[in-house]
């Protein structure tokens, strides 16, 4: 079996006003016990890995570049992570089941999605920080945390986001959208972190692009075991990846706009720059739970 690791996420409170954040006491989910809970036995070697951690090669965003895209934390007994995730609708947030289930049935302390940052550690007035509570998160029902499956979850705030040029929900694709998207440019974004020599993660938002593969091609590099018709991949060609602290956020291609076809899930435990695909959970695939468990409607 190819070693790998899930791409890490990272999680904290809010309240319906401006919340402070102390983003010194946030830190990568790699160092939470239960992010390795969430792998087989044979990858516990792995724990004292640190690989590269960051949307690898890329460049920083313009401010407004991905209205979509959330810096979201959450709130686990063992401390505060960080991920990504995307504005569904002005009720709901759209990420991976790994940043909000600290196992295989513990949801989040609660926490806050930070909406419209360009840089989240600032008090910016583009950015709305919402809360959310234990009861809004609903993870996918098949959701395992040891096998990857099913990593999506959809979150419920505690008050509507206000659309603004700076903050806009994600376009999904279609019902009758039946396309794997392969070859087509992918691109990524994110907060993760910054560089393989420190622990920081980005305060900006940071994006790189790379074509998105077959699924074909992605278990060529994989296996089928873990790249499944639920997943599709990015091409690490060029060591152009999600990485550390991208968990949950969008993988998006152009067409006729932004349309979001993935989640980050997981990555190659060797590091993200290696040139190994980062894999998503496929959007399309989920379109059923999202319409389900919130208020969006996908288009026929």
């Amino acid at each position: 079996m190819k070693s790998f690791a899930l791409l890490v996420v990272l999680l904290a409170v809010a309240s319906a006003e401006w919340i402070d954040i102390d983003w010194s006491q946030v830190r990568p989910i790699e160092e939470f016990d239960h992010y390795w809970a969430r792998l087989p036995a044979e990858l516990q070697i792995y724990r004292n890995v640190r690989p590269s951690g960051r949307i690898t090669n890329g460049q920083v965003a313009t401010p407004g570049q991905f209205p979509y895209q959330i810096a979201l934390l959450s709130q686990f007994g063992a401390g505060t992570g960080l991920c990504g995730g995307s504005v569904l609708t002005n009720n709901y947030i759209l990420t991976a089941a790994h940043c909000v289930v600290s196992g295989a049935t513990t949801l989040a302390n609660g926490g806050t999605a930070i909406m419209g940052a360009q840089n989240r550690n600032v008090n910016e007035p583009e950015q709305q920080r919402i809360a959310f509570s234990t009861g809004g998160i609903i993870p996918h029902p098949q959701y395992s945390p040891t096998n990857i499956r099913n990593d999506v979850a959809v979150v419920r705030l505690n008050s509507p986001i206000t659309f603004t040029p700076r903050i806009q929900p994600a376009r999904l694709p279609a019902r009758s959208d039946t396309r794997q998207f392969g070859g087509m440019m992918g691109t990524v974004s994110g907060f993760g972190r910054t560089s393989d020599a420190s622990t920081a993660t980005s305060a900006v938002v940071m994006f790189t692009t790379n074509p998105v593969m077959t699924n074909a091609d992605c278990i060529a590099s994989w296996n089928t075991v873990l790249i499944q018709p639920q997943n599709v991949c990015m091409s690490g060609a060029d060591g152009r990846s999600a990485c550390n602290g991208d968990s949950g956020g969008p993988l998006a291609v152009q067409d006729g706009g932004s349309l979001q076809i993935g989640i980050v899930s997981f990555g190659s435990a060797a590091g993200c720059s290696i040139g190994m695909p980062s894999v998503y959970a496929r959007v399309s695939f989920f379109l059923d739970f999202i319409e389900n468990n919130s208020d969006y409607s996908a288009a026929a």
